[in-house]
């Protein structure tokens, strides 16, 4: 028997499902689900409703969940901070589609990235801020997963191929446990095109899992992590439960859960709330 998540409290929308695919409806707090012996193939389900499905995780315990790790841009965020950074140079259609190459995995990331970065040369840092304050802006429900899993006292993380003065201040304010991007080098005030230190690439973000698991002595199959591009298939396939948010095709095809539709708070969903 396999249990299917509808993210969605739709009771409507739920009986024309539980009739679609002959399965009785169980109705939770937030969500509704279906238990079935059936062949379910959820790719059609959600074409043909326009909602998130899910099976529920059978190699997962959410009950022994201790870290939550995410993406930044696309994921927790609502852009791509180095397309806006260059908005201000009037080159972001250049670099947006640099960037859109990378994420679907067309690109090799470390070079696309030292690519993007020096275009910026130039930029006085006040962008940052600019960019900051007038354009992020936490994805729908980001706020309230991360109250959830502090309910629950689970320790929570972003990690970027992005920038720390973003990912530094998003976690103050948020209240994120810890934080890794890359770091913008500067000169007299301004981006010198160059950044400092290792590049936080694919394998960098799979090894800052491993690195915050040993921290805290627990074990990756105890993390849940979510991305949306090439760039997060490592560190998705480390994690315990792999989560794809709006993401890119390469990426929704190799994680556990894919929420395409609704908000960050339908990963609530998987605890049984």
């Amino acid at each position: 028997m396999k249990t299917i998540i509808l993210h969605s409290q739709d009771m409507e929308m739920a009986k024309l499902v539980s009739q679609h695919i002959d399965a009785s409806i169980q109705r939770k707090r937030t969500h509704c689900r279906f238990t079935t012996n059936k062949v379910i193939d959820l790719d059609a389900l959600r074409q043909r409703f326009k909602l998130d499905f899910n099976f529920v995780p059978e190699h997962f315990s959410t009950d022994q969940t201790a870290l939550f790790v995410s993406d930044m841009d696309s994921t927790l965020i609502n852009i791509e901070c180095v397309d806006e950074i260059a908005d201000f140079a009037n080159l972001k259609p250049q670099v947006a589609a640099i960037t859109e190459r990378a994420m679907q995995g067309e690109l090799d990331f470390d070079s696309s990235l030292i690519e993007r970065v020096a275009l910026l040369k130039g930029l006085s840092v006040s962008v940052l801020d600019k960019v900051y304050t007038e354009k992020l802006q936490v994805n729908p429900g980001g706020q309230s997963l991360l109250n959830f899993l502090q309910s629950k006292k689970i320790k929570s993380a972003v990690v970027s191929g992005g920038f720390t003065y973003f990912t530094n201040r998003l976690s103050e304010d948020l209240g994120l446990d810890y934080s890794r991007a890359n770091v913008l080098a500067v000169e007299e005030g301004c981006l010198n095109g160059k950044m400092q230190g290792d590049i936080i690439n694919a394998q960098a973000k799979a090894d800052f899992i491993n690195e915050l698991c040993e921290l805290n002595s627990i074990n990756t199959s105890q993390v849940i992590a979510i991305g949306d591009g090439a760039n997060d298939l490592a560190m998705l396939k480390v994690a315990g439960l792999s989560i794809a948010y709006h993401a890119k095709p390469i990426v929704t095809k190799q994680a556990d859960i894919a929420i395409n539709v609704g908000g960050l708070d339908k990963i609530m969903d998987l605890f049984d709330e």
